[in-house]
């Protein structure tokens, strides 16, 4: 019996400091590839690692801000062009939540406050006539993360 391997891209979207990677672990370290920036540091390496993955046929997840609709499109088009389903999880981004959490954060993990502001006044929310096929709200609570269908009032 033959490993089955789900051909699915997620898309995160979402400001710095959401809990975006600490989801990843939670839910997908073991069945997906994690392909982002803070991890690969170049555009080059990720787009050398996202072709990998379409070309074997590999589900990942793309763990970056992704917050406007033109970053979201390339990870959409590539996957859909490859057969995937596409899924996209959008992280509550709370502004004064997010420098609070950022705070926290030590050396290279912290990210300067400018940053984050700067991210989420870019910050376009997706919608589901991007491309998705499914889409998902995800907040953190005092006991986790609460993860929601999409509603287009959120």
């Amino acid at each position: 019996m033959g490993v089955y391997l789900v051909m699915e891209a997620i898309i995160f979207c979402g400001i710095q400091a959401t809990g975006k990677s600490t989801f990843y672990k939670e839910r997908f370290f073991y069945s997906h590839v994690r392909i982002s920036l803070d991890l690969l540091r170049t555009r080059h390496r990720e787009n050398l690692f996202l072709q990998m993955c379409l070309e074997s046929r590999q589900p990942f997840v793309v763990d970056n801000t992704n917050v406007t609709k033109a970053e979201r499109a390339k990870y959409v088009t590539l996957a859909k062009t490859a057969g995937y389903k596409v899924i996209c999880y959008y992280f509550q981004s709370k502004i004064a939540v997010a420098l609070e959490r950022n705070a926290r954060r030590r050396g290279k993990a912290r990210i300067p406050e400018p940053g984050i502001k700067g991210m989420f006044h870019k910050l376009e929310l997706p919608a589901i006539d991007e491309g998705f096929d499914r889409m998902y709200y995800v907040e953190i609570t005092g006991t986790g993360y609460r993860e929601t269908e999409w509603q287009d009032e959120i």
